[in-house]
């Protein structure tokens, strides 16, 4: 599965750079007054831009759309976003994969990390990218500090959960595994 299409660079054009550009403007005001749980408190819109850069610096992942829908992963679940809207600007394919890697609140905490296990195996390769980006930029922020308001505890039953997601997804992007294996390696005992 790793020779993928997505894996090929693509040369960015003015539209595929000036599409980009707005798709970062987007998740900025969007997430402009959100702050992560870290003891800075930083800018959440450093979350989606690092979940981007993860999968093109480390997983050589070019796919405009895929990189697109990690920089909006977050919009519908934690902001005013509809999926209407990132169809509207961003188009079907990046709606789709945006779809799928976003939770429903409705649901309870426990019912949502449930569902991402068991969705995982069945997402889309281009959201399975996605949810390998985020989990892997999410546990290295909880592997460097332990967030306001967390235990230790509840950081290792974080890393437990999302190796049972990433277990899933397994053959997807073998260096974005490996990273996320050597985090595993340092919490979980096999």
């Amino acid at each position: 599965m790793e020779d993928r299409k997505s894996m090929v660079p693509k040369l960015p054009t003015n539209e595929n750079l000036t599409d980009l550009i707005k798709c970062y403007n987007f998740a900025a005001i969007k997430h402009k007054n959100q702050r992560r749980k870290d003891l800075e408190a930083t800018p959440y819109i450093n979350h989606p831009i690092g979940v981007a850069n993860i999968l093109t610096e480390e997983g050589g992942i070019y796919d405009l759309d895929v990189i697109k829908a990690a920089v909006l992963h977050d919009t519908v679940e934690d902001t005013d976003t509809t999926f209407e809207e990132i169809e509207e600007n961003f188009g079907p394919k990046v709606r789709s994969i945006v779809a799928e890697v976003t939770d429903d609140k409705n649901l309870s905490k426990m019912e949502r990390k449930k569902q991402q296990i068991e969705h995982a195996k069945r997402s889309s390769f281009e959201a399975k990218l996605v949810k390998l980006g985020d989990k892997l930029y999410n546990l290295r922020d909880l592997d460097c500090q332990t967030p306001v308001g967390w235990t230790e505890e509840r950081v290792e039953e974080y890393f437990i959960w999302a190796k049972q997601v990433i277990d899933q997804m397994r053959g997807t992007n073998l260096a974005l595994e490996a990273k996320l294996d050597e985090l595993f390696s340092k919490h979980i005992l096999e």
